[in-house]
């Protein structure tokens, strides 16, 4: 835990989130991903959007969701003007889910 901590400390010393470039942050647990998009100088969550309110029958697996996930937070983004973010993957690796999800928010034209 120690050193979870520590890389997020690393990470979001690099990383802030303005009013024109807000910050993309992602969280993982062992069964959801839930992301949010940040205004740093505000201290204010602009859109928020988690695995939890997806219906059970869309999809099936974690990197779909995810990717599910990058998608409908994408599209948020649009409709409250957002069209460029800076990616905050928080202490864990640009890998896997975490991936998949930035990849499919890049696809729906987030600029990350």
């Amino acid at each position: 835990i120690n050193q979870q901590r520590k890389r997020k400390v690393r990470v979001r010393s690099k990383i802030f989130g303005t009013g024109n470039r807000p910050r993309l942050s992602v969280h993982r647990s062992n069964r959801y991903l839930s992301a949010q998009i940040i205004d740093d100088i505000k201290r204010q969550t602009l859109v928020g959007l988690s695995e939890k309110s997806f219906s059970p029958g869309e999809s099936s697996s974690p990197t779909e969701r995810a990717r599910l996930l990058g998608e409908k937070i994408a599209q948020m983004a649009k409709k409250k003007k957002i069209s460029r973010v800076v990616f905050d993957r928080g202490q864990y690796q640009f890998h896997g889910r975490i991936k998949v999800f930035a990849d499919a928010a890049r696809k729906e034209g987030l600029k990350i």
